[in-house]
């Protein structure tokens, strides 16, 4: 990918180094996903209580957490791109790792050394895309890379149910007593040792794409920059203004603001940025993403393996409504999308939330858990990233994002690893039902509407260099 593009040629180009990218995505979606099958039967081979159940599934994100912390610098010092080689190599050592532990720390280990490729993925990945995207398609880009982690994830639910035995509508007690002992015991090794295949591809496919055009000139190596531009741009004249505008930008930020992640004109736009990181986590998504086999399972009435089947239709959901999301977020705008989707999220978790309280349980709860689901595919899910990849400015758009993102996994962490201590209390089961989880997060999807309502700027069709004046007085 390193000679010049021919006349034309720049969207395959710019497609093709997205979707290289965006792999990361995917395994981010695959290697937290994968643990929403595999943590039935290894919860059972290990025989964890609900708090070593929870250290096990929200272990990588904890790695997640330190991986986002240090994916700013390495992204700033070492390029966004070997940092994305480093994460496809944590990514593959993890998938083998995690399959071969006979220990709680030994699983957590490798889980944790995954969650730190996934913090790197996550923070650098959308920021790639972002500096080599044109302005007007770098929404619908950058949403790729929520349409990547939407896939792992979708991905690696069939890859969970058909290695664990797929359709058992047929077979006996004995054949499905059976199967569930070797899932137990040897299954869930499997489910980990997939993600070798999208980790190997990932890690050998980022050594052909280039570096960003910013951080070539960031580092003063322009002439590399101009290279790059005259591939990603649709003709000489529009690379020469985007040459001239991240010149720009990048002496005022250097020469005239003295700007730095800390500074008082930064702070509201960090401030933004890390509260609709949180946000983001605490209405409840990967509570149900990780837990969804346990909930179809415990609180629907789904056996484990026919509770692996509906983790697909979870899956396909959030799928299809990511593509509406990739094909409107350039036209309505981020901040519509939003509010739309959070108003989706607020009614579907409410309604599984009553569903549950008033022990209704059945399609009414389903459509409750998919209209969630659907409404942040359409929404929180790649918006965030889309808005986190282009508020911040070019100088600081590194430390920032990895702020934000690190604030994003740590309360991913302290979500999972709540969850099921408080779904299995006594206040929940006794007072609540079991519906106290799903009340907490329909309360914050509130909170989140009239956040994004008074905070969010709309940045629809700005170039990244034009959004620095939101934030930066001349």
């Amino acid at each position: 990918m390193n000679e010049i593009a021919k006349p034309g040629s720049y969207k395959r180009f710019i497609l093709g180094i997205t979707v290289v990218a965006t792999l990361g995505g995917l395994l981010f979606g695959y290697d937290t996903g994968v643990i929403g099958g595999s943590q039935l039967y290894f919860t059972e081979y290990f025989s964890f209580s609900k708090a070593e159940q929870g250290w096990a599934v929200s272990s990588a994100l904890y790695g997640c957490l330190l991986g986002a912390l240090f994916a700013g610098y390495l992204s700033s010092r070492f390029s966004r791109k070997y940092s994305l080689i480093l994460s496809g190599f944590l990514f593959a050592i993890s998938a083998w790792g995690s399959g071969i532990p006979d220990s709680l720390t030994v699983l957590v280990i490798f889980r944790i050394i995954g969650g730190i490729g996934v913090g790197i993925a996550s923070m650098t990945a959308p920021m790639y895309i972002a500096e080599v995207a044109p302005p007007k398609e770098r929404g619908r880009l950058v949403s790729y890379y929520q349409l990547a982690i939407v896939i792992g994830f979708f991905v690696v639910f069939l890859a969970t149910y058909f290695i664990g035995g797929g359709d058992t509508s047929q077979l006996g007690p004995g054949e499905i007593e059976e199967l569930h002992d070797y899932n137990v015991s040897r299954g869930w090794r499997v489910m980990f040792w997939s993600e070798l295949i999208p980790a190997l591809a990932f890690f050998i496919l980022l050594f052909f794409v280039p570096h960003t055009p910013r951080w070539l000139m960031m580092k003063g190596r322009d002439e590399e920059a101009k290279v790059v531009l005259a591939k990603v741009t649709s003709s000489p004249a529009e690379a020469e203004r985007e040459y001239k505008e991240i010149k720009e930008s990048l002496f005022r930020e250097t020469k005239v603001e003295k700007v730095s992640v800390f500074s008082k004109s930064m702070r509201l736009v960090l401030f933004i940025g890390i509260t609709l990181s949180i946000l983001q986590q605490v209405t409840g998504i990967n509570a149900i993403l990780y837990y969804g086999a346990e909930i179809f399972s415990n609180a629907l009435g789904y056996g484990p393996e026919d509770a692996l089947k509906q983790q697909i239709l979870l899956g396909a959901v959030n799928l299809v409504f990511t593509f509406v999301a990739i094909y409107q977020v350039d036209k309505w705008g981020r901040k519509p999308l939003l509010i739309l989707g959070t108003t989706g999220m607020f009614v579907g978790i409410g309604t599984l939330g009553v569903s549950i309280y008033l022990n209704q349980l059945g399609l009414i709860s389903l459509i409750g858990m998919l209209t969630f689901i659907g409404s942040f595919a359409l929404s929180m899910g790649p918006v965030t990233w889309v808005l986190l990849s282009e508020i911040f400015p070019n100088k600081v758009r590194s430390a920032a994002m990895s702020i934000a993102v690190a604030a994003q996994w740590l309360f991913n962490a302290i979500v999972a690893n709540t969850f099921p201590i408080i779904n299995g209390s006594e206040v929940n089961s006794d007072i609540f039902n079991g519906a106290l989880p799903y009340f907490i997060f329909a309360t914050l999807c509130i909170v989140t509407i009239l956040f994004t309502w008074r905070m969010i700027p709309e940045t629809k069709g700005k170039t990244l260099e034009e959004m620095d004046g939101l934030w930066l007085k001349h």
